[in-house]
């Protein structure tokens, strides 16, 4: 792939070979940005995983200490009194059958997260294979299927993220947006690997995170050093 060269001259910064720490690798990013709009930061972890056994298949959702600096749109599927407490949330969408109806029939996907109540999951579950591979599909293991709708909302709004492996180990999360200080972003790189080693298998042996990497949107990938982050 041919590489412009604003990120050649990002990568030339980048000491070939070198794992930085978490700060250095943060200070790095910004001193690099590379497009004129506010890039993303993801942070990639490769993990010592054997993703064909189900307990080692990690997946989960969690609210960032600063958030991630981006505005989602929530679609809430409840009845009664939940449809209501949606409501008073400030979910952007509420409805029921009509809703999963206007998805299937219109093609409609003006949201960006769905969260439903338990009662609602049959009637979703038939346009599952629609809302699965577009990741939208709601889970009670991201906390969205739950009777607590406020809480789930409100998470949502705070810049909740959802993560799970990939089949070869690797959990790939936005952790903020490059405007951010540089101390933000480095609190939710620190919280976001905190719970990752914190969700260690008890299966797996030896070392754990084998490596991570720390990229904007349209720049090059600065490997972080694991040392401090090993149990």
């Amino acid at each position: 792939m041919k590489r412009g060269k604003k990120y050649l001259n990002a990568l030339s910064k980048i000491e070939k070979g070198k794992a930085y720490e978490v700060s250095e690798a943060v200070k790095l990013l910004k001193e690099n940005k590379i497009a004129k709009f506010d890039e993303s930061v993801e942070l990639v972890l490769r993990l010592n995983l054997d993703t064909k056994k189900a307990d080692q298949q990690l997946r989960g959702a969690t609210v960032l200490p600063n958030g991630i600096g981006k505005s989602k749109k929530v679609l809430v599927l409840a009845r009664g009194a939940k449809a209501q407490e949606a409501k008073d949330a400030n979910a952007d969408f509420v409805g029921e059958v009509d809703m999963i109806d206007k998805i299937a029939n219109e093609n409609w996907f003006d949201f960006d997260t769905i969260i439903a109540t338990p009662d609602m999951m049959p009637a979703l579950s038939k346009i599952g294979r629609v809302l699965g591979p577009k990741g939208l599909m709601p889970n009670p293991k991201t906390g969205t299927v739950t009777m607590d709708i406020a809480k789930a909302v409100s998470d949502v709004k705070k810049g909740r993220v959802e993560y799970r492996t990939d089949s070869f180990g690797n959990v790939a999360v936005l952790v903020g947006k490059v405007s951010f200080d540089e101390d933000k972003l480095v609190e939710n790189i620190n919280a976001f690997i905190s719970l990752i080693n914190k969700t260690k298998p008890s299966t797996v042996k030896g070392k754990y995170i084998l490596n991570i990497s720390l990229s904007s949107t349209m720049g090059p990938g600065i490997k972080i050093d694991t040392t401090n982050f090993e149990n």
